[in-house]
């Protein structure tokens, strides 16, 4: 963009001799005397928005920090970890907050906990019999582990027999794939679509029946698009390439990473998340951040089995992390456009692990509906509705092909905890809120923290700043209106309407209801219990963290007993509720 702005400059001097390309230079010359004052009356202007931005920020921290101080948890002393029937690891995005709460009030024997949806795994994932190999982990980070999947029906079963059905699998896959290439690559490109229609018919008027009268039908996973349905139970994703000792040593990292190598429950869930829609060339804006843009249920799903590794087992027990023999960890998916929670690789499970499974899904059942009420107002449904009803109202709109907004995604995000959950737990937080479980006193060396500090909140203030830029500047740095969009090459990106430039951003179907914004425009208030030593630490060792505090992209508080402080230039300021 330089380079052509300088060619016409350059085009320009050469014409200056022309009488109106002179007028033209004269009147500019003119303009630029004034430039100074200008770009003062400027950033005047700016100075008043940005007052009114920081009274807008004030405001919500201060509701903020008195949910906080209020907590029930705020001054109870932690329930017995004996207690604890079941842990659940969700990631932290913000849809994820409703619905922790919801459980640990259902069923106070429910311990939940808040860790990045990839759950520490640095993959790559490649489905069976496709080359689509794709990160499941942040941008931040290049993958150094493979993911692909296996077919097996348990974990006794012979490699050969293991081989055997895989490349059974595959090749039925591969068959499946080779007689629907054509049609499908039909309907992908503009320039077909017109003579595709004319040429299918009727045969096409299953695919439109399916928009013009949604069902109710639960999520399908597209990673099993292909596979012949006496496979896909028994189709798993696993890591490849790997000896036991560095299956061990991953283990410990998530495991230590996750507050989760000491007092495990008999039951342990790995919780990632994913959208359900149709037609929807922004789906991945609605799936896991954590996860590059893709659901959370392949890593989840490859965790559970490494942990549930005999051969792990013991060698973590002979690193001093001592797995209990009755503990199971379990994979499963949180649905964010209709609040259901849905389990992996269940018939590997022990019949004690069944059991308490069994018994989970009256507790689901209960807080995942009161979930759905909370939402059901922001989506126009009623949230009196038969429990039945509202759900199927929901999963309709996710297998509407017409449908805008199939859920809200992560509008409203504001604020990031990097706590302990007994520091948010009972504050009702709205989906506004991030949640990073962190015990300052598990991470003597800092290094948790630093690693908390350089790569969540960095994902989350984009995740923060994608949603402020596109509702502040919705024409610039927002991709318009989503009706009009066309996919290119796709997958590359879209287009408003039939060319110009690929839109970047959010689209305005996600950030405004049709009369109003549902997204308020703050700037992301990262609070963390730890000493002010261990964060000053982070800041000063990393430069990306120090600029992006130092030039006030995000507000940085921390717990400071019961209190709280914040940091303005450089140093803390210790606040009492109330002031902001």
């Amino acid at each position: 963009m330089l380079a052509i702005r300088l060619a016409w400059g350059a085009i320009l001097l050469e014409c200056k001799d022309d009488a109106g390309t002179r007028k033209v230079f004269n009147a500019l010359q003119s303009q630029w005397r004034h430039a100074s004052t200008q770009l003062q009356q400027a950033q005047d202007t700016l100075l008043i928005d940005e007052v009114w931005q920081v009274a807008l920020e004030a405001g919500y921290q201060r509701q903020l920090v008195r949910k906080l101080a209020m907590a029930p948890a705020a001054r109870a002393q932690p329930a017995s970890q004996d207690a604890v029937e079941v842990q659940a690891a969700f990631c932290i995005d913000v849809r994820s907050e409703p619905l922790r709460r919801a459980l640990e009030a259902v069923w106070p024997a429910i311990q939940t906990i808040g860790f990045a949806g990839f759950f520490g795994l640095p993959v790559a994932y490649t489905p069976l019999a496709t080359s689509a190999r794709r990160p499941q982990l942040p941008g931040l980070l290049a993958p150094t582990l493979e993911l692909t999947d296996r077919i097996y029906v348990s974990n006794t079963i012979s490699g050969a027999n293991t081989d055997k059905l895989t490349v059974a699998a595959a090749n039925a896959r591969q068959r499946r794939f080779s007689w629907s290439e054509q049609w499908l690559a039909a309907t992908r490109w503009p320039a077909s679509a017109f003579s595709f229609v004319e040429a299918a018919g009727v045969g096409y008027l299953g695919n439109l029946a399916s928009w013009l009268k949604p069902t109710t039908n639960e999520r399908i996973s597209d990673d099993l698009n292909g596979l012949p349905a006496r496979y896909r139970p028994i189709c798993r994703p696993a890591l490849s390439g790997m000896d036991t000792s560095a299956k061990v040593t991953l283990a410990a990292r998530v495991l230590h990473a996750m507050g989760l190598d000491q007092q495990l429950a008999p039951l342990v869930l790995l919780v990632g998340h994913g959208s359900q829609s149709n037609n929807n060339a922004h789906a991945a804006a609605l799936d896991c951040g954590a996860c590059c843009g893709q659901t959370g249920e392949v890593n989840a799903r490859a965790l559970a089995q490494l942990l549930n590794e005999p051969a792990v087992r013991a060698g973590l027990q002979s690193s001093g992390i001592e797995v209990p023999a009755q503990t199971v960890f379990v994979a499963a998916l949180h649905n964010t456009t209709t609040d259901e929670i849905e389990g992996f690789d269940l018939d590997l499970l022990t019949p004690a692990a069944c059991v308490r499974w069994d018994k989970l899904q009256t507790v689901f059942a209960h807080a995942c509906d009161q979930v759905r009420r909370e939402r059901a107002p922001r989506l126009g449904l009623n949230p009196r509705a038969a429990h039945d009803d509202l759900l199927g109202q929901l999963r309709r709109r996710a297998n509407d092909g017409a449908q805008t907004r199939p859920e809200w995604g992560l509008a409203g995000n504001a604020a990031f905890i990097i706590a302990p959950r007994q520091r948010s737990l009972g504050a009702v937080l709205d989906g506004r809120s991030f949640l990073h479980d962190y015990d300052n006193d598990q991470d003597a060396d800092g290094s948790v923290l630093e690693l908390l500090m350089t790569a969540p909140m960095l994902v989350t203030h984009w995740i923060n700043w994608q949603y402020h830029a596109s509702t502040c500047d919705p024409q610039s740095l927002g991709s318009g209106n989503k009706v009009l969009h066309n996919v290119v090459g796709g997958h590359i990106g879209v287009f408003e309407g039939n060319g110009g430039d690929l839109r970047i951003g959010l689209a305005q179907q996600s950030l405004h209801d049709g009369e109003r914004w549902v997204h308020e425009p703050l700037r992301l208030t990262v609070i963390i219990d730890a000493p002010s030593q261990a964060i000053e630490k982070v800041i000063q060792q990393h430069a990306a963290v120090r600029q992006l505090i130092d030039n006030d992209w995000i507000h940085l508080w921390r717990f400071d007993d019961a209190r709280f402080a914040r940091r303005v230039n450089g140093s803390w300021q210790a606040l009492e509720l109330g002031e902001t």
